[in-house]
């Protein structure tokens, strides 16, 4: 048996584990890969998947991080079943859709772009129609059924508390008169949050492929979190800003409309103060949510059951199109922004980041993990400027960091998670994490259960026989490629000392033209400043 590390391998998005078996060649999710432009780029490389050659996939839950790729895996020969619980098949019919628009509108700027300069058009990674294409081969299992998918494999969906549907798989592999269990977290929920139950116990594994996205850190105390929340508000209230969220469609969002929900009840935000949730496609997720009683708490349904709405608020504004999201920000006053994606690396979001990060009069609240390379992560960071829609922007706005919102169980929480294994604990495989955040929790796990822990990298692909060191393998060229710096600054110094050489030639031209030359150098000065500081 293999597996093939295709994503979430050192990161936190791309989720995607290729199993091959005697009986099938399979995945685990298949997600997106998202950060700066050499992750995004594994998008486009789908030799490493060889979709047509893989018999089925296994979904962990709807995040785009784990199932985006989908579409992409259709459009290039996949046809086989998609197999997830019912919620997630719900969510997926509207997140996939949603994600091609998002893939057309970009490649349509890139063609134009492109057009401009005499090259040729951008294909988008996927189109609308490969998305409902995907759609239509999702097979719904719910919690706790087993089912086959092939001959010899039996799967079964255990609750993960992580996102409304999301799940950990059972997976039983017989053949030749062995049987090797395999667990796959998913993402593993935190206990005690909003909406969803707590994570089920995890089931015996002869190994664990187990996310470490916080296996450096626990999250703040929830009360805690609800209360610096409250005083982001206020403190936008008070000075008439806006107090901008940057949050997925999907559970982030739909958390936090119950926690202003209850902020409200208790009086400790301002009741007159406008709350916009500016994404369609978190609009038809909350209906979702609400379509799924039976795959939300005992808590959530009481609520529902006594008429009351936890998902809904008095001054509550729901903008479907782009006019009424522009209109937001010509709203005088303040008002509560939610807007997707909550990594700032897509979405109406960066619109309000680009009219708000300036003011000092606004909050930015940052309630979820922000990836290496994304906006979100460089404001986190504490970037001074940061370029949003082509244009540089100041971050004069007060930046919050509320961990406590996190759907990812916490480092302690993992920990606990483990322990309920009752007999030998299996081999560890971390994954979706950055290396820091696994190294840590590698170390911990190891100190605490005595077990083998390793950390997978991006295309190692482990060859496992129970009993037996795994053997790895991997493609060194296309998992790390070589950059020959000295290659690279040569050829800058190159090009700059032509340019001058040519100093005489643009002194006598238009003063005009020296102008605009000028102010095009600076411009290079600057991005050449900002490399050099975060080196």
């Amino acid at each position: 048996m293999k597996v093939k590390f295709l994503g979430a391998a050192g990161t936190v998005t791309g989720s995607c584990h290729l199993v091959e078996t005697a009986a099938a060649r399979f995945a685990i999710d298949c997600g997106m890969h998202q950060g700066n432009e050499t992750i995004e780029r594994r998008n486009l490389d789908t030799t490493v998947y060889d979709p047509r050659n893989i018999n089925f996939f296994i979904l962990t839950h709807a995040h785009i991080d784990h199932s985006g790729l989908l579409p992409r895996m259709v459009k290039t020969g996949f046809s086989g079943k998609i197999y997830c619980t019912p919620p997630t098949r719900d969510l997926l019919g509207i997140m996939l859709e949603d994600s091609a628009h998002i893939q057309e509108m970009e490649a349509e700027w890139a063609s134009r772009k492109s057009r401009r300069h005499g090259g040729r058009p951008v294909e988008a990674l996927y189109s609308r129609a490969d998305a409902l294409a995907a759609t239509a081969l999702l097979t719904p299992v719910p919690y706790g059924q087993p089912f086959s998918p092939a001959p010899g494999i039996t799967a079964v969906y255990h609750d993960a508390g992580h996102i409304l549907g999301s799940a950990f798989i059972e997976l039983t592999l017989d053949g030749d008169g062995t049987r090797t269990r395999m667990l796959f977290s998913g993402d593993l929920g935190r206990p005690d949050q909003l909406l969803v139950n707590d994570p089920s116990k995890p089931v015996e594994a002869d190994y664990l492929f187990l996310e470490g996205t916080y296996g450096d850190r626990d999250h703040k105390n929830v009360a805690d979190s609800r209360e610096e929340l409250a005083e982001a508000i206020r403190r936008s209230y008070e000075r008439g800003g806006k107090v901008i969220i940057p949050a997925f469609a999907v559970e982030r969002t739909q958390e936090l409309l119950f926690c202003l929900h209850l902020l409200l009840k208790e009086g400790r935000i301002p009741a007159d103060m406008p709350v916009f949730v500016d994404s369609p496609l978190a609009i038809k997720a909350t209906e979702i949510f609400k379509r799924n009683p039976a795959y939300l708490d005992d808590e959530t349904r009481a609520y529902f059951d006594r008429g009351e709405d936890p998902l809904s608020l008095p001054n509550l504004r729901f903008t479907l199109s782009t006019d009424q999201s522009r209109e937001i920000n010509e709203l005088p006053g303040s008002a509560i922004v939610i807007a997707a994606s909550g990594m700032c690396n897509a979405g109406r979001i960066k619109h309000h980041l680009r009219h708000n990060l300036w003011r000092p009069e606004a909050s930015v609240v940052f309630v979820g993990f922000q990836a290496m390379g994304t906006p979100g992560r460089k404001i986190v960071d504490g970037a001074k400027k940061i370029r949003i829609l082509g244009e540089e922007v100041a971050v004069n706005a007060r930046i919050f960091t509320i961990g406590g919102f996190s759907s990812h169980a916490g480092q302690s929480q993992i920990l606990t998670w483990l322990s309920h294994f009752k007999v030998n604990h299996p081999q560890v495989f971390l994954v979706h994490g950055e290396q820091k955040a696994l190294d840590t929790l590698a170390g911990l796990i190891r100190q605490r259960f005595g077990v083998k822990v390793r950390i997978p990298q991006y295309l190692e692909e482990y060859t496992l026989t129970p009993g037996v060191e795994p053997v790895v393998s991997v493609d060194e060229e296309k998992a790390h490629p070589h950059i020959d710096w000295e290659v690279l600054f040569a050829e800058m110094d190159g090009r700059l000392s032509r340019m001058r050489g040519r100093t005489k030639t643009l002194a006598e031209r238009p003063v005009e033209e020296q102008a605009e030359m000028r102010q095009r150098l600076l411009a290079l000065d600057r991005e050449l400043l900002e490399l050099l500081s975060e080196m």
